[in-house]
């Protein structure tokens, strides 16, 4: 075989460059490994079997991508083009040598072929589409509310130059191989072996056989040059996470929290020292310079410095967050590239023995102002200027990307609402969530640095046992006069297997006066349907939710394991809550403290009974006694709460009941289920003042009103607050008087009481800036609800609510009973609940 001065030529450059871009990449993989080892040790290996097949089912089936259809679709062909197409990767250098080339056994075998041609042209149009998605949707003409809003962008069109050209010199040699098949005489030279690109060869027809040969060469040198000239780039640029999850996101989602794939949301992770939670009862017994929470970055864990490296800079996590979109500083995506731009520029020193370290920061120290060397003491001088940095603090600049002072601004931190929209949207599992609560911590536990409204919250909570400082001895008032008795567990029931469920009534449903209505309204349905129940009383204290979220995890374990205790001692194994976030801490985080509870929420329980038929809604909206807490009308929208939906799945039970109900249409969000928005209380938030951007409750209930429904429901009461104070504002500025915020446990209550049989009892006492008026009504047909959010994957969640002709032709439904109280003394807080 003659070998042209061309060929020599390529070979020389090929074999050149690809040398020193396999060293340089595997060079920076060496370094990922020991930059990642800087972190806290975490255990992430068990149930391998089971991890790999999550990983497979994530990456074979995008089911993290799914989200946005078209984006999944492409990506899935650019991906799987990327590993199925090193193979011609292969052939383009054999094809240096000689331009006829082909692998051995699968080069000229049919099914190959087709693959390869198949994902060569799916590359292509893939690439294409994520390219017009992108512009699209460029912060140019969308500013803040592009999704690739603070993005490297040069990174961006690196890779799709790269991925399109590649796809470009694949079908582009597909047909120089078939024309020069064709000319040679080569059997595999048809249509069966070239089904796509065989036309393209038709364009060089009448080129000599030595014209071919050195097309096929110069092309495949190009196709060279194009994937190791994208290898040292992306080598000598680590932070490059729209190059780097390529590789990375396989070990993230492979060392994801859960094993079996959920979500990582739910119950918060411990404080670790040394891998091992602290156990707070020995707190004394740590060491002195034992890290509690995140102050520096190398106090994350391995798996959190991993994170930071595999984010894509995607922004599906900004897309969804409820402080971006009311102008927070707080970007999910800048909060985790921040962090890692600045875990790799302050490895070096990270990386350097102590002797050096401090020799480096003093010589830094010293010089001021002053010009810099490159090095000091043989630390680059910028890794040195990253480690004075503060992990939080003053930044300089946009805080969102800030220029320098702190990395992370304390108005980014405190921004959080741990709605977990992030780390739901998120396609590689990062997992946001917790690396801000572990910075929260260090905040408040070492530095006692968090916002001043917290400080009237932590006492509060420490000294009364509830968020607003009320006396325990009001716990029962919202029980006040009904028509039967509530019995207390310890005093009236002594082992609570004697009842059915401990109804944890929590702080909001015991003292706020709005979410007084749905714990009477929960109890009357339980009544009615003849569930037997105990509540705690003056023996309930909050489940700590607030402290935990807002970093004063002392506090948290304090009152979880009183409440653990409090549980054990009256023998409570069902327990029901109206509060997600009562619902989420008892069910997913005591269990860390010894705490193992079958744990409901009264939407799933509700809906359960309804299916039993021991609820039967039959009253139209026109046709309901809403006397007392009861509240209906003919059309409603449902708000998903946060720690209920996203943290939980638990999307179809409330929908479900609300489907149920006679009369009454639903309708749906354009932000609903998995992509629900905040309300803005979680994270601690409902005990902090929104001073920066727009509310986030007012932005949730704007789009409230515009599906026109009469009612909002909900099921949560940190999210009736909010919503609440967010309506009473937006009425006062002229929306529709007859709208109200009410649980789906008060328009349950309505279509099962009886209109020719009606209740007796009188409201309860209101708060000036509550509900709207609950005798407003707009009767009127509707359809129930056709379309539910997703499959329950809660096992307590089985089966289907009766539709709403059967409730409406049941003849033996449950009648209410309730009678009149002579007063209801109000009980809200006497400091009151921030103005929203």
């Amino acid at each position: 075989m003659d070998v042209s001065t061309l060929q020599v030529f390529a070979i020389v450059v090929a074999g050149l460059v690809t040398l020193a871009a396999v060293a340089l990449f595997a060079r920076t993989i060496v370094g990922f490994v020991a930059k990642f080892r800087l972190g806290r040790p975490e255990e992430r290996t068990d149930e391998p079997g089971t991890r790999t097949l999550t990983l497979l089912r994530e990456f074979l089936g995008h089911t993290r991508m799914a989200r946005k259809p078209l984006v999944a679709v492409a990506h899935w062909g650019v991906m799987l083009g990327f590993l199925l197409l090193t193979t011609t990767l292969a052939t383009a250098y054999g094809q240096l040598f000689d331009p006829s080339f082909a692998l051995p056994l699968i080069g000229h075998w049919p099914p190959y072929i087709w693959l390869a041609e198949l994902f060569g042209w799916f590359t292509i149009l893939g690439i294409v589409a994520l390219i017009v998605v992108r512009q699209r949707q460029h912060p140019r003409s969308l500013e803040r509310r592009s999704r690739f809003w603070g993005s490297t962008f040069w990174q961006a069109y690196v890779v799709e130059f790269v991925i399109l050209g590649v796809g470009l010199c694949i079908v582009a040699l597909r047909g120089l191989e078939y024309a020069l098949g064709r000319a040679t005489g080569a059997s595999w030279a048809d249509l069966v072996h070239f089904p796509t690109t065989g036309w393209l060869g038709r364009f060089f027809e009448g080129m000599s056989v030595q014209a071919l040969e050195s097309t096929i060469v110069a092309v495949a040198l190009l196709k060279i040059l194009i994937s190791m000239g994208w290898m040292i780039t992306v080598a000598v640029t680590p932070t490059m996470g729209v190059a780097w999850h390529r590789f990375l996101a396989f070990v993230n989602i492979w060392f994801k929290r859960h094993a079996d794939g959920r979500t990582s949301l739910g119950e918060l992770q411990p404080i670790a020292v040394n891998g091992r939670p602290v156990d707070f009862e020995d707190i004394e017994e740590l060491d002195e310079d034992a890290a509690l929470g995140v102050g520096k970055v190398e106090d994350f864990t391995w798996k959190g410095l991993l994170d930071f490296s595999t984010c894509t800079e995607c922004g599906r996590c900004q897309e969804q967050c409820p402080a971006w979109h009311t102008d927070k500083p707080l970007s999910p995506k800048m909060l985790v590239v921040n962090l890692r731009n600045h875990h790799h520029a302050k490895a070096p020193w990270l990386l350097a023995d102590s002797e050096h370290r401090d020799a480096a920061m003093k010589a830094f120290e010293a010089l001021g102002d002053g010009e810099r060397p490159e090095q000091l003491h043989g630390i680059p001088t910028t890794a040195v200027a990253e480690a004075a940095r503060p992990l939080v603090g003053e930044t300089v600049g946009d805080p969102t990307v800030p220029d320098g002072g702190g990395v992370i601004d304390p108005e980014v931190l405190w921004s959080c609402t741990t709605c977990g929209a992030c780390v739901e949207q998120c396609p590689v599992d990062i997992e946001h969530v917790d690396s801000i609560v572990d910075m929260r911590r260090y905040q408040n536990l070492i530095e006692s640095a968090f916002p001043n409204e917290l400080g009237g919250l932590f006492k509060n909570l420490e000294n009364k046992g509830n968020p607003w400082g009320m006396n325990a001895r009001l716990r029962m008032d919202w029980a006040k006069d009904l028509p039967f008795e509530v019995p207390m567990a310890g005093a009236d029931v002594e082992d609570l297997s004697a009842v059915d469920y401990l109804f944890w009534v929590g702080c909001a449903g015991a003292f706020e006066d709005r979410a007084k209505k749905t714990t009477r309204a929960v109890a009357e349905l339980l009544h009615t349907a003849g569930v037997s129940f105990a509540v705690l009383g003056d023996g309930e204290t909050c489940t700590g939710d607030p402290a935990r979220r807002a970093g004063n995890e002392f506090l948290f374990q304090m009152l979880a394991m009183q409440n653990v205790e409090v549980l054990k001692e009256v023998n409570a194994t069902k327990i029901v809550v109206t509060c997600a976030h009562c619902f989420n801490t008892i069910k997913n985080e005591y269990p860390q403290v010894g705490g193992q509870f079958e744990v409901v929420h009264h939407t799933q329980l509700l809906n359960r009974l309804v299916r039993e038929k021991r609820l039967t809604p039959v009253s139209r909206p026109d046709q309901a006694d809403t006397a007392g807490v009861a509240s209906t009308a003919s059309s409603v929208t449902y708000h998903d709460p946060c720690y209920l939906g996203r943290h939980n799945q638990v999307y179809a039970p409330p929908r479900e009941l609300l489907g149920a109900l006679p009369g009454v249409e639903m309708r749906e969000m354009p932000r609903h289920g998995e992509k629900s928005f905040c309300c803005g209380a979680g994270g601690a938030r409902m005990w902090m003042e929104e001073k920066l951007g727009t509310r986030i409750n007012l932005n949730r209930t704007e789009e409230a009103l515009a599906t026109g429904a009469d009612r909002i429901a909900i099921g949560c009461p940190f999210c009736r607050v909010m919503l609440s104070d967010g309506l009473t504002q937006k009425q006062s500025e002229g929306a529709r008087e007859e709208v109200e915020v009410v649980d789906v446990a008060q328009m349950l209550l309505a279509a099962v009481r009886r209109a020719e049989e009606p209740g007796t009892e009188e409201p309860v006492a209101e708060e000036p800036a509550a509900d709207a008026p609950a005798d407003t009504q707009a009767p009127g047909d509707g359809a129930p609800v056709a379309e539910q959010a997703q499959a329950e994957d809660d096992a307590l969640q089985e089966g289907v609510a009766p539709t709403q002709d059967e409730a409406v032709e049941a003849t033996d439904g449950p009648e209410s009973a309730v009678e009149r109280p002579s007063d209801s003394s109000p009980t809200a807080d006497t400091d009151g609940t921030p103005e929203r």
